[in-house]
């Protein structure tokens, strides 16, 4: 019985410290525990953290590239702009305004250097060298040994003698402002007379004539000129003036429509007067004139300073022999 006891003794002291190691392995797990909780807790909030910032890096990459893109759709509207504007009239006005200073500097220096090099010219009258017209030689012919005397030129307008008179007389009265076109509608002096009966009577309607010292006398002589020969010759004759200057041809038409009544359709290929500026067009148009039977009249501003050979072939032509002053002014206009 004593056996007994104390065997059940034995078990409960082994309860017992069964039941304090449990207790304290007990304990001990919860203690594990409560000190495990922190470090959970320290884990999740880099978690989140960590969220949070790839998240705000990914927004930050997003609006990146969509600022990309925006700066490159401005870029391209900007390109497409400039060239909208370059292929505009409001586009092209810089480059044209860039085009005409650089012409304008050019035009500048090129006359100025043309100024110079007018001031070095020493200016020399040319003399207009007339060859005599086989019209004033007399012809021979072998045949029948008769001797047939062909008339001087100077006689060219001897049978229309009074006609021509007539019309110098008219010129010398009162000027006749509504005068029919193509007849004067300003008077001459007696000088201008003279040179008119000089021109017809002793020269033949061929030959060069001293400048009166301007152009506006000038032009007053050939249209008198020209109103005498429309009397003698209808519309069976067309008057070429020769000025290499539009300026001059300008000054001549305008005078010539004063003096003569004229319109501006009277002037023309295909009108009274035409206008040139080359020698050329000048013989070649006088050609064509006697292939159809008419008349040309040469007119030669006293500004040229040379007379082509072939003009002083035609029957009737006129130039003034400029002084030394209108040929140096006509050169510094140039």
């Amino acid at each position: 019985m004593s056996n007994t006891k104390m065997k059940n003794k034995n078990l409960d002291d082994k309860d017992s410290s069964n039941n304090d190691a449990t207790q304290i392995k007990g304990n001990k797990k919860n203690e594990g525990s409560k000190n495990d909780k922190p470090i959970n807790t320290y884990d999740k909030s880099d978690l989140n953290v960590e969220k949070i910032t790839n998240k705000l890096f990914d927004d930050l990459i997003s609006k990146r590239d969509l600022l990309k893109k925006e700066i490159y759709s401005l870029e391209k509207k900007k390109d497409e702009l400039n060239k909208d504007m370059q292929q505009s009239f409001s586009g092209q006005s810089d480059n044209i305004a860039k085009h005409v200073k650089g012409f304008q500097d050019y035009l500048g220096g090129a006359l100025q250097d043309l100024s110079q090099s007018v001031e070095r010219l020493e200016l020399v009258k040319q003399p207009i060298v007339v060859k005599p017209s086989p019209l004033d030689q007399k012809e021979v012919k072998s045949e029948n040994n008769e001797i047939i005397n062909v008339p001087a030129l100077s006689d060219t307008f001897k049978p229309d003698e009074e006609i021509i008179r007539k019309c110098f007389k008219s010129f010398e009265s009162q000027p006749d402002f509504y005068a029919d076109p193509w007849n004067l509608r300003r008077s001459l002096d007696s000088q201008g007379i003279e040179i008119l009966n000089d021109w017809f009577f002793n020269m033949g309607g061929r030959g060069a004539l001293e400048s009166r010292g301007s152009r506006q006398k000038n032009v007053l002589i050939a249209a008198g000129l020209i109103s005498i020969l429309g009397e003698l010759y209808g519309d069976q004759f067309q008057t070429l003036i020769l000025a290499s200057e539009p300026e001059r041809l300008g000054e001549w038409r305008r005078l010539l429509q004063d003096s003569l009544g004229l319109s501006r359709d009277d002037f023309g290929p295909n009108s009274g007067i035409v206008l040139f500026e080359r020698s050329e067009g000048v013989i070649e148009r006088a050609d064509r004139l006697e292939e159809n039977n008419e008349v040309p009249m040469i007119i030669v501003d006293a500004s040229e300073t040379s007379i082509e050979i072939p003009i002083l072939q035609f029957p009737l032509w006129l130039a003034f022999v400029g002084t030394d002053e209108e040929i140096y002014d006509s050169l510094e206009f140039d």
